[in-house]
């Protein structure tokens, strides 16, 4: 079992390509944690923006009577890889991983596979 902050030291240094990461509560749209980031990438900022981009998602998923739980949301720009990956079990309700990718540097496939072994380690 890991807390937030070793989760996230685990995701900057272990998931190549990593630009930054947070630990966000998608009820009050609050980063818990945060590491990485720079003038440029307001993690702060991501976690309460990416929060309605859940939100979107869960109503819209209930207004087409949707069954089945989100598991992880990507958003593809020019240069980066954004991904949201919902926090299952352990008490993680209502809360996401938010992880930022350098596209050129990073493996999206292997970046999913090791931030879903680290969510299912993360002790909140």
């Amino acid at each position: 079992m890991a807390n937030v902050e070793v989760t996230l030291k685990e995701i900057m240094a272990g998931i190549e390509g990593a630009l930054g990461a947070a630990v966000v509560d998608y009820t009050s749209g609050m980063a818990l944690g945060t590491l990485g980031g720079g003038k440029d990438l307001d993690l702060n900022v991501a976690a309460a923006g990416n929060t309605d981009v859940i939100r979107a998602k869960v109503r819209t998923m209930e207004h087409l009577g949707l069954k089945g739980e989100v598991e992880d949301i990507l958003i593809t720009l020019s240069h980066q890889y954004h991904v949201i990956r919902l926090i299952a079990g352990r008490g993680g309700n209502g809360l996401f991983l938010y992880l930022v990718l350098d596209k050129a540097r990073s493996n999206l496939a292997m970046a999913r596979h090791q931030l879903k072994r680290l969510e299912e380690q993360l002790e909140v």
